[in-house]
C-alpha cells in the first residue's frame, strides 16, 4: 500500500472520528428529520390536530358573539350546526391521520419530495372538498329549518359568511366539494406523472450506460 493510500486512510479515520464528536453530531436528529422525509409526516399530524381544534374554535367564537342570547331557535340551530362541524372535523381528522401512513409506503427516488407533496396536495383537496360538502349540506339544511331567512345573520356573527346564501348552500356545498376533490386529485396526479416520467427516464439512461 502506497504512502498516499495510507495518508487517505488516516484522514478518513480522523474524519469519521470527528463525525462522532458530539459537537458535530448534536444536530443529527434534525438533519434526519428533514433529510428522510419525516418532515412531510409532520404536515399530516399538524392538519389532524387542526381538525380537532376547529369545532372548539367555532363554538368559542359563537359564544363570544352572544348568539346564544337570540332565542331558542338560534340555540337549537347553533347546537345542531356545531354537531355537523364536529362530524366534518372528525372525518377530516381521520383523513389526515390515515393518509400519513402512505408516505411510508412510497418508493424512494431522487424526486420523492415531488411525489409526497402531490400526496399532501391531494389530501388537502379531499379534506377541503369533504368539509365544504358536509358543512354546506348539513348546516344549510339546519339553518333553513330553524332560522329561515335569518340564517345569514347568524353565520355572519360566528365567522361563517360563506354559509349565508340561503337554501342554495344545501345543494351547492356538496357539488362544490365534489369538484374540489376532483380538481385537486387531477393536479396531484399530474405532479406524480411528471416525477414518474423523470424517474423512468433516469433509469433508462442508467441502463443504457451500463450496457
Amino acid at each position: 500500500m502506497s504512502d498516499f493510500e495510507n495518508g487517505n486512510n488516516k484522514l478518513d479515520a480522523k474524519l469519521e472520528k470527528l463525525d462522532k464528536n458530539p459537537f458535530f453530531a448534536f444536530s443529527r436528529p434534525y438533519l434526519d428529520f428533514i433529510g428522510k422525509g419525516k418532515i412531510f409526516s409532520f404536515v399530516y399530524y399538524v392538519m389532524a390536530v387542526i381538525n380537532l381544534i376547529i369545532p372548539f374554535a367555532i363554538i368559542y367564537v359563537t359564544i363570544e358573539s352572544g348568539a346564544f342570547q337570540f332565542g331558542a331557535k338560534y340555540v337549537f340551530a347553533i347546537i345542531f350546526s356545531w354537531l355537523v362541524v364536529f362530524f366534518a372535523s372528525w372525518i377530516g381528522f381521520q383523513l389526515w391521520w390515515n393518509r400519513r401512513a402512505k408516505i411510508k409506503d412510497m418508493a424512494s427516488s431522487d424526486f420523492i419530495a415531488t411525489v409526497i407533496f402531490s400526496q399532501i396536495f391531494q389530501t388537502f383537496g379531499e379534506w377541503l372538498g369533504t368539509f365544504i360538502g358536509i358543512i354546506g349540506a348539513g348546516i344549510g339544511l339546519i339553518a333553513l329549518i330553524f332560522l329561515g331567512n335569518e340564517a345569514g345573520y347568524l353565520f355572519n356573527l360566528i365567522g361563517m359568511d360563506f354559509m349565508s346564501y340561503g337554501a342554495m348552500v344545501i345543494f351547492a356545498g356538496p357539488v362544490v366539494g365534489f369538484f374540489i376533490i376532483i380538481l385537486f386529485r387531477f393536479l396531484a396526479e399530474q405532479l406524480r406523472l411528471f416525477a414518474s416520467l423523470v424517474n423512468n427516464t433516469k433509469d433508462i439512461a442508467t441502463n443504457i450506460k451500463m450496457k
